[in-house]
């Protein structure tokens, strides 16, 4: 396995969120993260990158523990994250973020205004002046461009335009179809599930489920996914 967590902990404070989550990505393998809201997603991310740090469990990438690393060293062996909220940077242009981070490989100025059109057509933009759904293809990009071996999307298209949505699903689908590594937290089923080849359902900070997509039966969707 190219990512692999094992009965994470994790906490903010004194508030404990994760109680033990299993979790593992496979090389070239699209794993859907799912919950409802406030269950854990966004703190298994973040324990995963060391940016909330577990304090139990074991986290490994590459067979290399990540546990006590710090997150620029995590970052740096290959995990991409694009986090909930975007955060580009606002007062660089569309190119300058993009290559602020970037590290050789095939994912250059070139791939990620293919993958993403509108990018190259605001390339002199600053980051600030783009749509809500032109900063989610920018935070995608720019975690591209470091040339990552797991490329992990918090709440992918939430809040987006429904044709903006539509974008960002095929690119997500043109990534996988190109092998890329992929862990991605999102909400709408409809199009989550056909792209993941396995899902993990998080339920008060535990993992209560796990297995193919086609297996998430619709009793599990209502239990645990259902509003």
């Amino acid at each position: 396995m190219l990512l692999e967590v094992e009965k994470l902990e994790a906490s903010y404070g004194a508030s404990q969120a994760l109680f033990g989550v299993d979790l593992a990505v496979g090389q070239g393998e699209v794993v859907a993260l799912m919950g409802r809201n406030g269950m854990g997603k966004t703190t298994t991310i973040r324990a995963v990158c060391n940016l909330t740090p577990p304090h139990g469990g074991q986290v490994r990438f590459a067979g290399q523990p990540l546990r006590g690393m710090a997150a620029h060293r995590v970052a740096r062996l290959g995990i991409g994250l694009v986090p909930e909220g975007r955060r580009c940077f606002p007062n660089l242009t569309v190119t300058e973020n993009l290559v602020a981070a970037a590290r050789p490989g095939k994912w250059d100025l070139a791939a990620v205004t293919a993958l993403f059109p509108r990018l190259g057509e605001r390339k002199g933009q600053m980051a600030n002046t783009l749509s809500g759904g032109e900063q989610q293809m920018l935070a995608i990009g720019r975690a591209l461009m470091t040339n990552p071996r797991l490329l992990i999307l918090d709440e992918a298209t939430e809040g987006l335009a429904p044709v903006i949505r539509k974008d960002i699903w095929a690119a997500i689908r043109r990534l996988k179809q190109g092998g890329e590594s992929i862990l991605i937290v999102d909400k709408t089923l409809t199009e989550l599930l056909p792209v993941a080849d396995r899902c993990t359902v998080l339920e008060n900070g535990r993992t209560v489920w796990t297995g193919r997509s086609g297996e998430l039966s619709g009793d599990i969707q209502n239990r645990y996914l259902g509003v």
